[in-house]
């Protein structure tokens, strides 16, 4: 496993305001995990030179910037979260194909949103063999 300060140097890689809301969105991922019932222990490294969360019960989520002020909070894509994430949300949210949510750092994070899509994809392996669906937002 990465050390966090690892971490925290690819981060801080990009310039203002993108720096800060990739920060965000990692303690986003972080707090979530944790509260989360039912996600196995979260490891976070860098992936692909991308700060990185893996957990058994889940897809590996990870996050960059894009272009400009953008960032995004990528899935696999062969899994159907971002397809599950467009049903629950539609137009709510910013979508890259199946790979990819987007943001806009300059723009507010709807936390809470964001949370919830998350949580589906830390828990997504072991919803998957529950045969469980995404549900409604926490």
């Amino acid at each position: 496993m990465q050390q966090s300060s690892d971490i925290e140097a690819r981060l801080d890689r990009h310039p203002e305001p993108t720096r800060s809301a990739l920060k965000r969105l990692r303690r986003l991922i972080l707090d979530t995990a944790a509260a989360t019932p039912g996600v196995d222990e979260v490891q976070e490294a860098l992936r692909w030179g991308q700060p990185s969360y893996l957990t058994k019960t889940g897809s590996t989520i990870r996050i960059d910037a894009v272009s400009g002020s953008q960032y995004a909070l990528f899935v696999h894509c062969q899994t159907n979260l971002l397809a599950s994430f467009r049903e629950i949300y539609g137009e709510a949210l910013v979508y890259d194909g199946k790979r990819a949510l987007i943001f806009d750092a300059a723009a507010p994070l709807d936390e809470d949103v964001v949370a919830h899509c998350i949580a589906l994809a830390l828990t997504y392996h072991s919803r998957k063999r529950g045969g469980a669906r995404g549900g409604a937002p926490r």
